[in-house]
């Protein structure tokens, strides 16, 4: 059995913390684990009524391109999922959502971090801005379901939670 012989947070963020943890392995051997802490995200495939889907295109500046996304982001303590996945595909993409549904729970890199992703699909879509996050430029863009899966298909869409979201929603059609 693994034994955790300490946990030490060296960074406080807004977003994660990061944590360092020694522990003793099953051989005696220690070893050390970085671990980002993150309180949790949403990503939220939104379909108009004529089979679009609402993405956004966003500078991250981790890898310094652009890619094209779905509406994403992360959980501000005390809120529920899915008021958070409300919140961000308001703020992000200008629309609200009458029905929402969570397609799918995933961790995205539980080999570092304890982030834990909910993607759900937004329907019956109608305008419902609230003001961006003040680090976010983008710009929205309405691609039809079909198209999008394609562009996954072909390797086009590198984000990881746009692929799982289109390819959920594609195999539950």
């Amino acid at each position: 059995m693994i034994e955790i012989i300490s946990s030490n947070t060296v960074y406080r963020g807004k977003i994660f913390n990061l944590r360092v943890d020694t522990a003793r392995m099953q051989d005696g051997h220690k070893a050390l684990w970085e671990i980002v802490d993150h309180p949790g995200g949403v990503a939220i495939v939104p379909m108009d009524d004529q089979d679009r889907v609402l993405l956004v295109r966003q500078y991250r500046r981790a890898i310094g391109t652009t890619l094209l996304e779905i509406p994403a982001g992360t959980q501000e303590p005390g809120e529920s999922i899915e008021v958070t996945a409300f919140r961000e595909l308001r703020e992000e993409t200008g629309m609200g959502a009458e029905n929402l549904e969570l397609l799918a729970e995933f961790y995205l890199a539980p080999g570092y971090t304890t982030e834990l992703m909910h993607v759900f699909l937004a329907t019956h879509l109608s305008p419902a801005p609230l003001p961006r996050d003040i680090d976010e430029e983008m710009t929205v863009e309405r691609v039809p379901f079909d198209e999008l899966l394609a562009s996954v298909i072909r390797g086009d869409i590198r984000d990881v939670k746009t692929i799982a979201g289109v390819m959920l929603l594609a195999q539950r059609r």
